[in-house]
């Protein structure tokens, strides 16, 4: 929902950082995996109980998931950074979540679950419509130039993000956090759909 009114904001500095990073030689594909793999490590100091040194990580994975596309603009786009982006993307969202059910299965666990379950049902209206708006040839740069349409919905990167960030700050607050979110993420999911279904309607 925020994200294409933070793009404004956030994208001139990024792309002068992604120039220069661009310059230096250094490609959007390593960003992306170097991101990533900060990612993971987020993750595993989330089950493990540092969620201080987790909230660290996501902001920081954070910034290279910016960073990357900022160095594909600069240095040119392909299919497989953009395949890597959003794919590596849905493994780190899938990645916190089970974090938390291993750092306390007995009040996690559950939530967790029905935020996981949330989480695909709302990047499946996603991926999906991407897919058909792609053979449309639809295009959009509301939240920036992206590899593929972005169909913006109430739940979207920044939204996630806030909330992760938020969890690591007040781990004992994540089912209460979770099951709102989840319930936040299953009506952006209905709402995807139903905007796909009349972009889409012959």
């Amino acid at each position: 929902m925020f994200d294409a009114r933070i793009r404004p904001l956030i994208d001139p500095p990024l792309n002068r950082m992604g120039q220069a990073l661009a310059a230096a030689g250094i490609s959007a594909n390593a960003v992306t995996l170097f991101g990533f793999a900060l990612g993971l490590v987020a993750a595993v100091a989330i089950a493990c109980g540092a969620t201080l040194a987790g909230f660290f990580l996501i902001g920081l994975n954070r910034l290279a998931d910016g960073l990357d596309g900022a160095i594909a603009r600069a240095s040119g786009k392909t299919d497989l950074g953009g395949y890597l982006d959003i794919t590596l993307d849905f493994f780190f969202y899938g990645a916190i979540p089970l974090a938390f059910a291993v750092l306390d299965p007995a009040n996690n666990a559950l939530p967790a679950a029905a935020l996981l379950c949330s989480f695909y049902a709302n990047g499946s209206a996603f991926l999906a419509f991407a897919i058909m708006a792609e053979r449309k040839q639809l295009t959009t740069d509301a939240r920036g130039s992206k590899s593929l349409y972005y169909l913006g919905g109430l739940a979207e990167g920044a939204e996630t993000i806030a909330l992760f960030l938020l969890m690591a700050l007040l781990p004992a607050w994540f089912p209460v956090l979770a099951w709102g979110f989840a319930f936040v993420c299953f009506v952006s999911a209905a709402a995807r759909v139903l905007i796909g279904v009349a972009a889409l309607r012959d």
